[in-house]
């Protein structure tokens, strides 16, 4: 793992540009607001990670000042972005703009796992609201 604005993340490039998701060891993506987990892998301008949040969890609200994208591979959750609620599920792509605060809520049917991309102003995590 080279230089990344979030511990436990691997770099990309310099050799490294196919990554096993199956193989990479994941790390806690929402401390102290979500039980986010999963790897994460960043470039030089944006990072890239593969999700779970459980079923029946919801982040608590919180912001980064990064855009983040979530593309639902499994699951359903319920998300609220600046007030306004949305049932999103595999398939469906999440937008959270930047500095603007937002939660989700899992379906207690089972675990949401996605994949999500952000901008590298900051690391993964956000900041609780």
């Amino acid at each position: 793992m080279g230089d990344t604005k979030t511990e436990g993340a691997y770099k990309a490039g310099d050799g490294d540009y196919v990554f096993n998701v199956e193989e990479l060891e994941g790390l806690m993506a929402g401390p102290g607001y979500a039980e986010t987990f999963g790897p994460v892998i960043e470039g030089e301008l944006t990072q890239v990670g593969v999700m779970t949040l459980p079923a029946g969890q919801t982040s608590a609200p919180h912001y980064h000042a990064n855009e983040q994208w979530v593309y639902v591979l499994e699951g359903d959750l319920e998300a609220t972005v600046d007030g306004q609620k949305s049932n999103v599920g595999p398939g469906q792509i999440l937008f959270f703009p930047a500095n603007v605060v937002h939660t989700v809520t899992v379906s207690k049917e089972g675990d949401c796992r996605f994949f999500t991309c952000k901008d590298l102003r900051t690391g993964i995590a956000g900041t609780p609201a």
